[in-house]
Protein backbone atom coordinates (compact mmCIF):
# COMPACT_ATOMS: atom_id res chain seq x y z
CA UNK A 1 0.00 0.00 0.00
CA UNK A 2 1.49 3.29 -0.86
CA UNK A 3 1.30 6.63 1.59
CA UNK A 4 -0.68 9.37 0.24
CA UNK A 5 2.74 11.11 -0.59
CA UNK A 6 3.77 8.77 -3.35
CA UNK A 7 0.71 9.50 -5.47
CA UNK A 8 1.35 12.17 -8.02
CA UNK A 9 -1.48 14.33 -7.63
CA UNK A 10 0.22 15.58 -4.26
CA UNK A 11 3.82 15.60 -6.26
CA UNK A 12 4.91 19.39 -6.91
CA UNK A 13 7.59 20.15 -8.78
CA UNK A 14 10.58 21.23 -6.65
CA UNK A 15 12.65 24.56 -6.69
CA UNK A 16 15.76 24.93 -8.47
CA UNK A 17 18.28 23.89 -5.91
CA UNK A 18 16.29 22.60 -3.14
CA UNK A 19 17.08 19.18 -1.52
CA UNK A 20 15.28 16.27 -2.41
CA UNK A 21 14.48 13.07 -0.12
CA UNK A 22 17.45 10.63 -0.11
CA UNK A 23 15.89 7.54 1.22
CA UNK A 24 12.22 7.66 -0.39
CA UNK A 25 13.47 8.20 -3.83
CA UNK A 26 16.46 4.72 -3.42
CA UNK A 27 13.15 3.20 -1.96
CA UNK A 28 10.94 4.40 -4.93
CA UNK A 29 14.06 3.30 -7.51
CA UNK A 30 14.43 0.33 -5.91
CA UNK A 31 11.36 -0.68 -6.40
CA UNK A 32 11.94 0.41 -9.84
CA UNK A 33 9.56 3.32 -9.75
CA UNK A 34 9.98 7.16 -10.77
CA UNK A 35 12.03 8.78 -8.08
CA UNK A 36 10.00 11.58 -8.27
CA UNK A 37 6.37 10.90 -8.29
CA UNK A 38 6.35 6.86 -7.84
CA UNK A 39 4.42 5.94 -9.62
CA UNK A 40 5.50 5.89 -13.06
CA UNK A 41 7.96 2.38 -14.34
CA UNK A 42 11.58 3.73 -14.05
CA UNK A 43 12.53 0.92 -16.21
CA UNK A 44 11.37 0.32 -19.87
CA UNK A 45 12.81 -3.52 -19.87
CA UNK A 46 14.67 -5.56 -17.44
CA UNK A 47 18.08 -3.11 -17.29
CA UNK A 48 17.10 0.13 -19.90
CA UNK A 49 16.27 3.24 -18.31
CA UNK A 50 13.09 4.91 -19.82
CA UNK A 51 13.70 8.52 -21.17
CA UNK A 52 11.27 10.07 -18.91
CA UNK A 53 8.26 9.21 -16.97
CA UNK A 54 5.14 8.70 -18.50
CA UNK A 55 3.17 10.00 -15.55
CA UNK A 56 5.46 12.86 -14.49
CA UNK A 57 7.07 13.72 -16.92
CA UNK A 58 10.72 13.44 -15.22
CA UNK A 59 13.78 12.98 -17.62
CA UNK A 60 16.31 10.02 -17.14
CA UNK A 61 17.91 10.53 -19.95
CA UNK A 62 20.87 11.73 -18.74
CA UNK A 63 21.59 9.19 -15.86
CA UNK A 64 25.32 7.27 -15.46
CA UNK A 65 24.41 4.35 -13.73
CA UNK A 66 27.25 2.86 -16.07
CA UNK A 67 28.85 -0.05 -14.03
CA UNK A 68 27.92 0.84 -10.64
CA UNK A 69 25.00 -1.81 -10.11
CA UNK A 70 27.04 -4.52 -11.75
CA UNK A 71 29.94 -3.83 -9.35
CA UNK A 72 27.26 -3.18 -6.26
CA UNK A 73 25.66 -6.74 -7.35
CA UNK A 74 28.98 -8.95 -7.06
CA UNK A 75 29.74 -7.09 -3.74
CA UNK A 76 26.23 -7.88 -2.16
CA UNK A 77 26.58 -11.53 -3.66
CA UNK A 78 30.04 -11.96 -2.92
CA UNK A 79 29.38 -11.10 0.74
CA UNK A 80 26.13 -13.21 1.15
CA UNK A 81 27.21 -16.79 -1.17
CA UNK A 82 31.33 -16.91 0.28
CA UNK A 83 30.05 -17.16 4.13
CA UNK A 84 27.31 -19.45 3.01
CA UNK A 85 29.52 -21.74 0.86
CA UNK A 86 32.18 -22.20 3.70
CA UNK A 87 28.87 -22.56 6.40
CA UNK A 88 27.64 -25.18 4.28
CA UNK A 89 30.63 -27.09 3.54
CA UNK A 90 31.88 -27.05 7.12
CA UNK A 91 28.07 -28.24 8.42
CA UNK A 92 27.33 -30.90 5.91
CA UNK A 93 30.29 -31.55 3.66
CA UNK A 94 27.96 -32.00 0.61
CA UNK A 95 29.05 -34.00 -2.42
CA UNK A 96 30.94 -31.13 -4.51
CA UNK A 97 28.81 -31.14 -7.51
CA UNK A 98 25.79 -30.77 -5.23
CA UNK A 99 27.36 -27.85 -3.69
CA UNK A 100 28.38 -26.30 -7.15
CA UNK A 101 24.66 -26.61 -8.88
CA UNK A 102 23.02 -25.03 -5.84
CA UNK A 103 25.15 -22.22 -4.91
CA UNK A 104 25.29 -21.66 -8.81
CA UNK A 105 22.03 -21.48 -9.29
CA UNK A 106 21.17 -19.60 -5.94
CA UNK A 107 24.38 -16.97 -7.25
CA UNK A 108 22.82 -16.33 -10.42
CA UNK A 109 19.40 -16.18 -9.34
CA UNK A 110 20.36 -13.43 -6.40
CA UNK A 111 22.02 -11.75 -9.06
CA UNK A 112 19.52 -11.42 -11.71
CA UNK A 113 17.12 -10.32 -8.95
CA UNK A 114 18.91 -7.30 -7.28
CA UNK A 115 20.68 -6.27 -10.43
CA UNK A 116 17.71 -4.17 -11.52
CA UNK A 117 16.77 -3.13 -8.39
CA UNK A 118 20.37 -1.23 -7.67
CA UNK A 119 20.29 0.12 -11.11
CA UNK A 120 16.61 1.57 -10.16
CA UNK A 121 17.92 2.73 -6.83
CA UNK A 122 21.27 4.51 -8.44
CA UNK A 123 19.18 6.45 -10.84
CA UNK A 124 17.12 7.64 -7.97
CA UNK A 125 20.29 8.26 -5.77
CA UNK A 126 21.61 10.18 -8.42
CA UNK A 127 18.14 12.44 -9.06
CA UNK A 128 17.64 13.17 -5.37
CA UNK A 129 21.26 14.24 -5.39
CA UNK A 130 21.14 16.41 -8.55
CA UNK A 131 24.19 14.90 -10.15
CA UNK A 132 24.79 14.37 -14.01
CA UNK A 133 21.82 17.32 -15.22
CA UNK A 134 19.10 16.15 -12.73
CA UNK A 135 19.34 19.43 -11.04
CA UNK A 136 18.38 20.99 -13.97
CA UNK A 137 15.07 23.04 -15.00
CA UNK A 138 13.10 20.76 -17.35
CA UNK A 139 12.49 22.38 -20.79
Amino acid sequence: MQDSSDTAQTVAPLPEGEDRPVMPAITRGWRRRCPHCGNGPLMQSYLKVRDSCPVCGEVYSHHRADDGPAYLTILIVGHIVAPALLSTWLAWRPDPMVLFTGFTIGTVALSLYLLPRLKGGLVAFQWARHMHGFGQAKT
